[in-house]
């Protein structure tokens, strides 16, 4: 926590309260036991109330539940990271105690179920502790009926009570949350938070009480990023889409599945991965862009098809919310390792453009992005997210929709005639008519995944293949001379750049600034472009002494990941390095500074 002051001196046998910049709470139990629920109310609240707020969690792959978390960072200012280390740890049990009290800051408050937690002598004296029966006190607010179930509201109510959180945003929370359900439910929610709340805290010493935020002017939302990938496929205009079920994508289909009917569309869960893709194609051919996704596994059987749409020039979106691999690998945690195949996986040429979100807010916008890049380039798109953006909530400005949402309906309009694959055409860009366009010479083109000429028709001509190859290729250099160069953060020139990609974002702007409060020259560069990579780079990079590539995919045979695998075959620059791991969990501040520190004590090979 960021304490400024102590404003109250105790009264009444009240705690004094410290006025504070922001908060970091972990929120540590099974996945039975609702933390992440917690962690969404706050940062729920968080965003109603024009704060920042990021979350963090980590959930068991298995079906039968386990050991979770959920990581909220609350702040009156920016807020980059989930943070490093957790101002306060609730622990339910002894394992999430034992587990997790070494990532609270010296002198961080453990605030802990006696029930269940027995805690360690030595650890008493380097944290605060603050025992509550958590368990047995709901049994005893809510009669015993549901015996513990609802701890975590009554968690809720003592959370508020302790940072003095707006309580009637919370019970309107609540309401949201549970008024569409029997009554019963939301009775003993209420009374599981009342008796969290009214909990007597006096050996907390002192309680907290946040800095109001600046005002922003204007409402928030607070979504995950696969809320936020949804919702913009929606505003895109997006009508069909088409999956299979695999975490951490599910979410996704989920809730396109419920919402596209609102808008006179539909999503279709398929039988199998290249089923779902094949459909999607089928879709977009229709006359509107299409979307499908899946995590690295699906998009190994889809590999295929997106062939078939490179080939066929058909807008195509595909959403990859990366995961830890390969093969079943680790579910539910983070890792950015599906660059390689989403860039280059695939039999032939067969170009395709992947672009990378970094925020939540991003996702959103992103989405919209890689719908009208489809749909100007006549090619797959594939948005690389990432498990950590995918659960990560955040609050960003409410987006103006009058602006932002398009409709995609098919332009039915007569013409005289049509070439889509035309090798005069601008750029090299396909132009596909909706099924239905009437051609007026009565010429009409073909679709397929064979090589053809300029109508479509299959050909087995060396000069045409050759021709329409380059055609192919030569679109992604026109998008790549329109996609805007990236922006330092920091100064043009120094000793270090720290370049990533997707959601490492955060991480390295704050280990850029902690860098630079301590006067080392550090500055960082986020590519979201991947392929094609905008013009440019090379000449941000000749700013520096030192660029590594930080990314949480494995450092390769060579010493580096894939974009810096990606970056040094462009470039031919061996400044270019990797900073890597692959532990599922996202990148601490304190780990990318002391990796730099390392490196930058070796020369450049």
């Amino acid at each position: 926590m960021s304490a400024v002051a102590d404003t109250t001196a105790s009264t009444g046998g009240q705690p004094k309260v410290t006025k504070i910049n922001e908060a970091v709470i972990r929120l540590a139990g099974n996945s039975q036991d609702g933390i992440q629920a917690i962690g969404g109310f706050l940062a729920r609240l968080a965003g109603r109330s024009e704060q920042e707020v990021m979350t963090f969690m980590t959930i068991p792959s298995t079906i039968s539940g386990g050991p979770s978390i959920f990581q909220v960072r609350i702040g009156s200012g920016e807020v980059l990271t989930a943070g490093d280390e957790a101002d306060m740890l609730l622990a339910f049990y002894q394992h999430s105690y034992e587990d997790h009290i070494r990532s609270l800051k010296l002198g961080g408050i453990v605030l802990y179920d006696s029930d269940h937690v027995t805690p360690k002598p030595e650890w008493q004296e380097s944290y605060r502790h603050v025992g509550v029966p958590i368990s047995s006190l709901t049994v005893e607010a809510i009669g015993g009926t549901g015996r513990d179930k609802g701890k975590n509201i009554y968690v809720l109510g003592l959370l508020a009570k302790v940072y003095d959180l707006d309580v009637t945003k919370l019970k309107k929370l609540i309401v949201e949350r549970f008024g569409g359900k029997d009554a019963s439910v939301l009775n003993n929610a209420n009374s599981c938070f009342d008796a969290g709340y009214n909990h007597s805290l006096e050996n907390l010493l002192k309680s907290y009480q946040f800095y109001a935020a600046p005002s922003k002017g204007g409402a928030q939302v607070v979504m995950n990023g696969n809320e936020a990938i949804a919702y913009g496929l929606l505003a895109a205009g997006v009508r069909f889409g088409a999956g299979y079920p695999i975490t951490p994508w599910s979410d996704i289909m989920e809730l396109l599945r419920k919402e596209l009917p609102k808008y006179g569309g539909s999503f279709i869960q398929c039988e199998d991965e290249i089923a779902s893709v094949s459909m999607a194609i089928g879709a977009s051919w229709g006359g509107r862009v299409a979307v499908t996704g899946s995590s690295g596994p699906g998009i190994s059987l889809k590999t295929e098809a997106i062939g078939w749409a490179s080939m066929a020039e058909m807008p195509l979106v595909v959403i990859d919310v990366q995961r830890g691999g390969p093969s079943t690998g680790m579910p539910t945690n983070i890792e950015q390792s599906d660059l390689n195949i989403a860039t280059f996986g695939g039999h032939g040429d067969s170009p395709r453009v992947v672009i990378a979100p970094s925020t939540v807010e991003d996702c959103f916008y992103t989405a919209i992005e890689a719908v009208n890049i489809a749909r100007k380039y006549s090619t797959p798109v594939i948005l690389l997210s990432d498990q950590g953006i995918a659960t990560r909530i955040e609050a960003f400005p409410e987006p103006d929709l009058k602006t932002v949402v398009q409709d995609l309906s098919p332009d039915l309009t007569p013409v005289p005639e049509h070439k889509p694959y035309d090798l005069s055409a601008p750029g090299g860009i396909t132009r596909h008519l909706a099924p239905g366009t009437r051609v007026a010479s009565g010429k009409y083109p073909v679709v397929t995944g064979l090589e053809h000429d300029e109508l479509g028709h299959p050909t087995g001509s060396p000069k045409l293949h050759m021709s329409m190859t380059a055609k192919r290729r030569n679109k992604l250099r026109a998008l790549a001379a329109e996609l805007p160069v990236p922006t330092t953060y920091g100064p043009n020139e120094g000793h270090v750049l720290l370049v990533g990609w997707g959601s490492t974002q955060g991480p390295l702007r704050e280990a850029v600034d902690k860098a630079r409060s301590l006067g080392e020259p550090v500055s960082a560069l986020h590519i979201k472009y991947i392929n094609p990579l905008p013009n440019g780079l090379e000449d941000i990079f000749k700013g520096f002494h030192r660029i590594f590539v930080v990314e949480l995919n494995d450092e390769g045979l060579y010493g580096y990941g894939q974009l810096a695998q990606v970056l040094r075959a462009r470039y031919a620059d061996p400044r270019i390095q990797g900073i890597n791991k692959v532990d599922g969990l996202t990148w601490k501040v304190k780990e990318i500074l002391d990796r730099v520190r390392t490196l930058t004590q070796t020369p450049v090979a």
